[in-house]
């Protein structure tokens, strides 16, 4: 090969019968080597889609803050120039393994990983350690932009993102997470009833509510930092769960085996997630006003009539024609009912969603 080139170690495998390579590039060649397709090209012109303002901070700020122990998956991209493979030796054992040649005038697009290669530039501005650090790469030989729009479609098509409650689950690092997850480990009945990877529940699942909606839950209850009530905020927060699974009587007779969580979802409005988030905010404001005596209010949860035949209550608060209504405004007016069953009085706020709840009933009921 002549003229400048980039040697990187390799491993050479096939797929679909053509020659791809492994390499390992330090993360400070990744910003200088890698090319994205610009904003100014329409998508038919483009390999790849533009690149997200708001994802790349995200990333930034995961690599930055997590430079100890961050992961990042392989970048794929096409070589359009010289290249040239050296095995190691012509043995079965190491005829694939390898020196690769990158000619420094070869084009090399990414068909995968852009937003990570942008990340990494921005990163380095604040981490300059982690230059030296490396990033695995899957090259493959560039056969034009047809062929580089078909690979980026194969490699989305069958992406799924993981849900997200197994995201909760599997989040050591998010405070708010291991919050959550803390709930689960410290009551019986969550464990019990909390569907730990789906995100949403069929009419005969045996779960009551989601990790995803006891995060989000939690998030109101908390706050997204888990840290509204300080270095209390894990034990609080424990302690209002418990003390909510046991003021309910549906609960109780659901952990007694009494009752099936899809009878309650079917019958009750307290089996869904938007009224556990309700049950965040209720606890925020409860335990705002009672720092030192919040728990005994909580008992009025079990005089409540839950079941969705009280429409009068619950219609359409948090009811749509066919099925519940879990928008934020929804989680709001329902907190409304339990605050006000707790002896709390409405913040001016919380009472003027509720007069333009109230003022709305009744325009629904004046004939046009």
């Amino acid at each position: 090969m002549s003229g400048n080139f980039y040697t990187f170690a390799a491993i050479r495998g096939i797929q679909a019968g053509s020659e791809y390579y492994v390499v390992m590039v330090p993360l400070k060649l990744v910003p200088k080597i890698f090319e994205f397709d610009g904003h100014e090209l329409p998508a038919d012109l483009r390999a790849q889609r533009v690149i997200s303002n708001a994802r790349v901070p995200q990333i930034t700020a995961y690599l930055s803050e997590n430079f100890e122990e961050y992961t990042f998956s392989s970048l794929c991209a096409s070589v359009d120039g010289e290249l040239e493979f050296t095995p190691a030796n012509e043995t079965l054992s190491f005829r694939n393994v390898g020196e690769l040649k990158l000619s420094m005038t070869a084009r090399i697009i990414l068909n995968d990983g852009q937003h990570r290669r942008a990340a990494i530039a921005e990163a380095l501005k604040t981490r300059p350690k982690l230059e030296n650090e490396t990033i695995s790469v899957v090259l493959f030989v560039d056969e034009g932009l047809e062929r580089c729009q078909q690979m980026f479609a194969d490699l989305n098509k069958n992406a799924v993102r993981p849900s997200g409650s197994l995201n909760v689950l599997y989040d050591r690092r998010n405070p708010l997470a291991r919050l959550s997850t803390s709930v689960l480990e410290n009551i019986m009945f969550y464990q019990d009833f909390v569907e730990l990877e789906k995100t949403s529940l069929s009419n005969r699942a045996k779960a009551l509510f989601t990790l995803s909606s006891l995060n989000q839950a939690n998030q109101l209850l908390a706050g997204p930092n888990a840290d509204r009530f300080g270095d209390a905020t894990e034990k609080t927060v424990v302690a209002f769960w418990k003390r909510v699974s046991e003021v309910i009587p549906d609960w109780q007779s659901l952990a007694q085996g009494n009752v099936t969580a899809g009878d309650l979802r079917k019958e009750t409005v307290h089996a869904h997630g938007v009224m556990l988030q309700a049950f965040g905010l209720l606890g925020s404001r409860l335990i705002a006003a009672s720092p030192d005596s919040w728990l005994e209010p909580l008992a009025a949860l079990g005089q409540i009539d839950w079941s969705k035949r009280n429409t009068e209550l619950w219609h359409p608060r948090v009811m749509g024609a066919t099925r519940m209504d879990g928008s934020s405004k929804s989680v709001h007016l329902a907190a409304n009912v339990l605050i006000q069953a707790v002896g709390l009085q409405l913040t001016e706020r919380e009472q003027a969603n509720e007069d333009a709840y109230q003022a709305s009933l009744i325009e629904q009921k004046v004939p046009a």
